[in-house]
């Protein structure tokens, strides 16, 4: 069974919080995230979700276009 994360089971904290919204407005993905973190990426997904963090990435076009 795989070692759970250092901060498994703990609650998120303010300073917790604050990371979260820095680290998705950065565009940081959710896996890294959940491994800067010490969390998973279901709690981090989830806590964003609670705070109304997006963590969908900005700032990239859904095709890879060359313009002519």
């Amino acid at each position: 069974m795989a070692k759970p994360p250092a901060n498994h089971g703990k609650q998120w904290t303010p300073a917790d919080v604050t990371q979260l919204k820095q680290l998705a407005k950065e565009n940081t993905p959710t896996r890294v995230i959940g491994l800067k973190m010490g969390r998973t990426e279901d709690s981090v997904r989830a806590k964003a979700g609670e705070n109304s963090v997006s963590l969908k990435p900005t700032n990239q076009s859904p095709y890879n276009r060359r313009k002519p």
